[in-house]
């Protein structure tokens, strides 16, 4: 049950550590227009990987006396160096990053042109982040590449998915709640309960836009839904991520996720649920 307990430890940090980071989210530095054209805090994943560094300080001691202990330490180390290293790349992307180089195209391009984004900074940063996560579940070189492209590519994925408000936190949690019901909450998804606990601690500000998650948040969400699957599953079952999630990511290189949600009415209703009115 030590996945449970983290995904409600970080849940309850994300909700106490929020209103005590907003005045440093809310300086002009950090704020940014959001689809409304309103003001808010950009990068409040910050308070995302706070929680999961806080709630992951508690299970040093279960890790010794736990029998599950050396699994349960492998996959919070594994969360933590997730929530940090992606988030990190997407603070970076947050603050100095370019709004008009978008996807894997506009990244390449910029690159031939000799202007290196830091969105493609943020790509191949992450991609040795994840090779970092998906180390210790790996057992061989095609194992190990499998696990750090289904880390990588469902980081990705978060991020482009971060288009309207809490829905990456919404996806985030339901990814966990799929993979905590097919593993029977088995301790290697302690460390990615942490990090979806603390997206739905913040999914209620995101949601009636107090603030945006940004890259930030929505790499770890990914990062930490990606290691989920990764933990708890097989090689043949990351193979398969991988096809899928690639798929996906080059989808959206020409359609607009938040048309499809919009002409499919039990993903708009869900998408929609607890937001304002657009």
């Amino acid at each position: 049950m030590s996945a449970l307990a983290g995904f409600v430890l970080a849940a309850v940090l994300a909700l106490v550590l929020w209103p005590r980071l907003q005045p440093t989210l809310a300086t002009p530095a950090f704020e940014r227009e959001n689809f409304r054209r309103q003001r808010i805090p950009v990068a409040a994943g910050l308070v995302i990987i706070v929680a999961v560094l806080v709630a992951a300080l508690p299970y040093s001691l279960v890790v010794l006396w736990s029998d599950d202990g050396p699994v349960i330490g492998r996959s919070i180390a594994s969360a933590v160096l997730a929530s940090v290293g992606f988030g990190l790349f997407g603070l970076l992307d947050d603050l100095v990053g370019s709004t008009t180089r978008r996807g894997y195209r506009g990244h390449v391009g910029a690159l031939r042109h000799g202007e290196l984004t830091t969105g493609l900074l943020k790509l191949v940063g992450g991609g040795l982040v994840a090779v970092v996560v998906a180390w210790p579940w790996a057992g061989s070189l095609p194992r190990l590449i499998a696990a750090a492209l289904v880390v990588a590519l469902a980081a990705n994925l978060g991020n482009l998915l971060d288009r309207a408000p809490g829905r990456v936190g919404k996806v985030s949690l339901l990814v966990f709640v799929v993979l905590a019901v097919t593993s029977r909450l088995a301790p290697e998804l302690t460390g990615p309960a942490l990090v979806a606990g603390a997206g739905l601690g913040m999914l209620w500000p995101d949601l009636r836009e107090r603030c945006m998650l940004g890259d930030t948040g929505s790499n770890v969400l990914g990062a930490g839904a990606g290691l989920g699957l990764v933990a708890t599953t097989g090689p043949g079952t990351w193979w398969v991520a991988v096809l899928v999630l690639a798929a996906l990511n080059l989808v959206s290189e020409r359609v607009s996720f938040s048309d499809v949600i919009g002409r499919t009415p039990p993903l708009r209703w869900l998408d929609r649920w607890g937001a304002r009115p657009r």
